[in-house]
């Protein structure tokens, strides 16, 4: 299949001009309350992300639609949650990408914290892939994409975004 790049760029030029706003009005949101993800495994989703990538867990309670079910809660800091749901036997497929679905989330971190991130991921032998000298990226144990980027809330490679 072919691929028309440049009218892909004008289509994206298009967007550009006509949707964002010059004086962009205020979202109607507060914020991320939290994003949440489905584990397999409850104690192992904890190790990755409390003690490898450092993100506390704040709370884990039975989820209220499933019994049997725990939802719990990480610290992503600035007042936003990364949940899980367990759903204990449910006949659940891996992972993968499909449209309207999850291609990853990406975390800031400061540069400091990247390093020793990184550092931990290699001797911990997750595989990863650094893109830009800002970005890894890399699998949590259930197949789901992260990236942890060094770049501060509201930027991406030098530009800014919000």
């Amino acid at each position: 299949m072919s691929i028309d790049y440049p009218a892909i760029e004008t289509a994206r030029e298009r967007i550009r001009a006509e949707r964002i706003r010059e004086h962009r009005p205020p979202s109607s949101a507060r914020g991320l309350h939290h994003f949440a993800l489905i584990s397999s495994d409850v104690e192992r989703t904890i190790a990755f992300y409390q003690d490898l990538l450092e993100f506390p867990l704040t709370e884990i309670f039975e989820n209220r639609d499933y019994r049997g079910s725990s939802h719990f809660f990480f610290d992503l800091g600035n007042g936003n949650l990364l949940a899980f749901f367990d759903f204990p036997g449910l006949d659940l497929t891996p992972y993968r990408e499909v449209l309207g679905g999850l291609h990853h989330i990406a975390v800031s971190v400061d540069p400091v914290t990247w390093e020793r991130l990184r550092g931990k991921l290699e001797a911990a032998g997750v595989p990863h892939q650094i893109e830009s000298g800002a970005s890894i990226y890399f699998r949590d144990p259930d197949g789901t994409r992260l990236e942890l980027l060094a770049d501060p809330l509201g930027e991406m490679y030098g530009s800014r975004v919000l």
